[in-house]
């Protein structure tokens, strides 16, 4: 199977416990690997057999700067199983999501969660 990746999306969002999170916001990091066949568009050039990355990028936006979840972990599940419910041809999507920001007087880089699904025999989004 072939990857694409979507690395680096940037999105201002207001997802956490505390009621500051949710009022101020902050940004979020996500990044996509998709795992699908791309033979047919590497061999054709042609749009329509692969992936739009604009159209992820756009749903992604649509989730995390939409309705707050309490939990990032939350969060990357839904950006997970709205990818591969709206892309039948991904095989299995991981979804890292950072939060490099969180209200703590601690010095790092942030919190990154990632999660891992995919498609099973009958179709239905299981972990990977």
């Amino acid at each position: 199977m072939d990857r694409m990746i979507v690395r680096g999306m940037r999105f201002y969002g207001y997802h956490g416990v505390f009621p500051e999170e949710n009022k101020l916001g902050q940004k979020f990091y996500v990044d996509l690997e998709l795992t699908l066949d791309l033979a047919q568009a590497a061999d054709t050039d042609d749009l329509n057999e692969t992936i739009n990355y604009a159209e992820l990028h756009e749903l992604t936006k649509g989730i995390v700067e939409g309705p707050p979840f309490k939990l990032i972990e939350a969060l990357a599940g839904r950006i997970a199983s709205s990818v591969l419910e709206a892309y039948t041809r991904i095989n299995d999507v991981t979804v890292r999501v950072t939060k490099p920001n969180p209200p703590f007087d601690i010095h790092f880089d942030g919190v990154i969660i990632e999660l891992k699904r995919k498609r099973d025999t009958d179709g239905r989004i299981v972990r990977a």
